[in-house]
């Protein structure tokens, strides 16, 4: 037995030698399962402002300590900014759905911003007590380039000190500079 998603619609396989109320019973209980595992992909502003908490106790050893952390739909070519200045983090909505390892990642990334507003080895090094880091650079990696969206190279390591009390710009959350941001979606 299983569930996906068909565009709008929901597609559940049961076996045919089912009884219909069988039947009706596990399509019930699939999509429940469905719905809470779609839940739990998708949390809210709240949620994301206590997973960013969290992840800021476990890694930045508590030291980021966000105003607001919410879901945005106007980043196109970022997953994730924050404002260092009033402490307010911002997803893009794309990373809806994605794993929760992954969008850690993008917050671990901005949380660390609330620390070091640049790119240097000490902000990496901050990113990189994430134990996940590389691996969800390369989960977002990959769905940039399912996209067919162009890579664009980074400026050089250095050339992304924000100017003082500017919104942080969307990197592309890879310290090598190679990591593609994108332009569309």
């Amino acid at each position: 037995m299983s569930a996906y998603r068909d565009g709008d619609k929901v597609v559940v396989m049961v076996p045919s030698r089912l009884s219909k109320a069988e039947e009706e019973q596990w399509v019930a209980t699939i999509l429940e399962r469905l719905a809470e595992r779609e839940r739990r992909r998708r949390p809210t502003d709240a949620d994301l402002q206590a997973r960013a908490r969290d992840l800021s106790r476990r890694y930045l050893a508590g030291r980021a300590d966000p105003v607001s952390v919410r879901w945005v739909a106007n980043q196109r070519t970022r997953w994730g900014s924050c404002t260092p200045d009033d402490r307010t983090i911002r997803l893009s909505t794309r990373l809806r759905g994605m794993p929760a390892w992954v969008v850690d990642y993008v917050l671990v990334h901005e949380l660390a911003h609330l620390l070091i507003p640049g790119h240097g080895a000490d902000f990496w090094e901050l990113v990189g007590n994430y134990p996940k880091a590389d691996r969800a650079r390369g989960y977002l990696e990959g769905v940039a380039a399912a996209a067919h969206l162009p890579l664009e190279a980074d400026a050089p390591e250095g050339d992304f000190e924000p100017e003082p009390r500017r919104m942080h710009h969307g990197d592309g959350l890879h310290p090598s500079g190679e990591y593609p941001r994108e332009v569309a979606g």
